[in-house]
């Protein structure tokens, strides 16, 4: 359906039209999404989204309200970009989402959230996130210390050691912090700091963070849309419904009846220093990002002038190797307690509350789960309010169980220790 509003000239689109320009099928194909009834055309601008293209193409041919809400700062500086790419709007007969949606609870949804920015919950505690980056600091000079006062020997090898793996694990939620916005008021203000910590602090790109975990966050465990998940079905079958397409097919590429044993093997001990260290290289050198590049050079600088003179060539090596082993069963199983035993399917095009209820779950509440998840334990609420200061989670918490008790949806909160034990069941 086509027309004009009077005195406005937009042209009048239903749902089906919308929904046939997603992206798919014989290339060159038209990306249209919805925003508050206004219809984008996003097929030569998604090249140049600031979050990256897959990220925005997900929801093409969808209602994209909530993750445009969810995901901005600054939404009448993002408007103005978007007034070239308006092209109408829905007709009037069409209703403001699509039939697979449920309406009350996006209308709900969107209640919980005004209430959220009226109570402040979106405004962060600077004084929090800078006593948490002194921390990490501390600890990284602690390390330092005790090679310089104790000598290379084992114990104190092995201590400085955990130390650093904890210092990587620590910055790893801090950078994950700017790189949701969640600091400052400002996004640019974000973007330069979080450059220093996931660079300086860690070594890995900033821009090969963002394309990552905001797909992630748009769709999670949506296969093909969800990179978290791409590891189906070359490594592991994931999920009950894609394990059964499998099985169907009759495709194996592993053993997955022992995907629970090797898992062990290339799954936390290897992801980071078998897989990432190389490959946070190639992104930055291929996408040509050289500001990345030169952060993450800075912190390999750095660590190789620190224990050098201390360790030698070999023992900086194993050193290095040492820290990214224990950062990296330290990340694994953090990041997939909340998501691999939860629903993985194909995108199904339901509501952000649904989407984000059915793919994450939380881990109960203590002083420990909170600094060693980095409050990740609140997966769902993270997911969300992604721009959420993190110390803000427990305060909206019992407003999320509320709204999940009014529609019946099941809220998963569990021990650390059974949440990993669901990553291997």
């Amino acid at each position: 359906m086509e027309g004009s509003e009077p005195g406005r000239g937009l042209r009048r689109f239903t749902w089906e039209e919308i929904g046939q320009r997603n992206g798919r099928g014989a290339a060159p194909q038209e990306r249209w999404l919805v925003i508050h009834r206004k219809v984008y055309d996003i097929s030569h601008f998604c090249r140049r989204h600031p979050g990256g293209s897959r990220v925005i193409s997900h929801y093409a041919g969808q209602d994209a309200t909530d993750p445009f809400i969810a995901f901005h700062l600054d939404k009448t500086l993002v408007r103005k970009y978007m007034s070239p790419l308006l092209i109408g709007e829905l007709a009037p007969d069409q209703p403001s989402f699509e039939p697979s949606k449920n309406k009350k609870l996006v209308e709900d949804f969107r209640e919980l959230r005004a209430t959220v920015e009226k109570m402040g919950l979106l405004n962060p505690n600077h004084t929090f996130f800078i006593l948490y980056l002194c921390h990490i600091l501390l600890l990284d000079v602690a390390a330092w210390l005790i090679i310089w006062y104790f000598g290379a020997s084992t114990v104190p090898f092995l201590f400085s050691a955990l130390l650093l793996g904890t210092v990587q694990a620590q910055a790893g939620w801090l950078q994950h912090d700017f790189g949701h916005l969640s600091v400052f008021s400002k996004s640019r203000w974000n973007h330069w700091v979080h450059k220093f910590v996931i660079g300086h602090l860690k070594g890995a790109p900033a821009s090969w963070w963002n394309h990552l975990h905001f797909q992630h966050h748009a769709k999670p465990n949506c296969f093909r849309k969800d990179p978290d998940v791409n590891m189906h079905p070359l490594f592991f079958a994931l999920g009950k419904t894609l394990s059964v397409e499998l099985g169907v097919q009759k495709k194996k590429f592993m053993p997955y009846n022992h995907q629970h044993k090797y898992f062990f093997i290339i799954g936390p001990p290897a992801l980071v220093p078998l897989y990432f260290q190389w490959y946070i290289f190639y992104f930055a050198v291929q996408r040509k990002q050289w500001v990345d590049l030169a952060w993450m050079l800075s912190f390999y600088i750095r660590f190789f002038l620190t224990y050098l003179p201390f360790l030698g060539v070999k023992g900086t090596l194993g050193l290095h190797l040492l820290v990214r082993f224990i950062e990296s069963n330290w990340f694994v199983w953090v990041t997939q307690m909340n998501h691999i035993p939860m629903h993985i399917d194909y995108d199904k095009n339901v509501d952000w509350f649904s989407t984000q209820l059915q793919a994450t779950c939380n881990v109960h509440q203590s002083f420990f789960n909170d600094w060693f998840s980095g409050h990740l334990n609140f997966q769902i609420e993270h997911h969300l309010f992604p721009t959420m200061p993190r110390h803000n989670y427990w305060k909206v918490a019992p407003l999320v169980k509320s709204l999940c008790t009014k529609h019946g949806i099941e809220y998963q909160c569990k021990p650390l220790l059974t949440a990993f034990a669901d990553i291997v069941q």
